[in-house]
């Protein structure tokens, strides 16, 4: 997927530890799958991890290196992800079913935004 070339929305504070484990690609992806869910990040993750097999081997041990910042919760941050959606091109309607969520919620979070 080609990225445009307006600057990448800025990283909260609840997803930075998530962004700098993953990058901001698989974030997006970890955080749609598990945001809201409690979340026990192994020590040891292995092929048999759940998590491992959405995010692969090398990511979980990068998760791991940050996991002392991460709340045991995964967070929802359906603004942020809301806004990297549409930064990475995403219609509306496409980021209020990802979310699960209205089109009318999703465009009122993109308001005011410099898309």
């Amino acid at each position: 997927m080609t990225l445009p070339a307006r600057p990448m929305p800025r990283i909260t504070a609840q997803v930075e530890p998530y962004v700098k484990a993953l990058g901001p690609e698989l974030a997006v992806t970890f955080l749609l799958h598990y945001g809201g869910a409690e979340l026990y990040i192994r020590t040891r993750p292995n092929a048999e991890t759940e998590y491992v097999e959405r995010i692969g081997v090398d990511s979980a041990r990068a998760l791991v290196s940050r996991a002392d910042a991460m709340p045991h919760r995964v967070p929802l941050t359906k603004a942020w992800l809301t806004a990297m959606l549409d930064w990475q091109s995403h219609s509306v309607p496409e980021i209020a079913r990802k979310q699960r969520v209205s089109d009318v919620s999703v465009r009122r979070m993109l308001k005011g935004r410099n898309r």
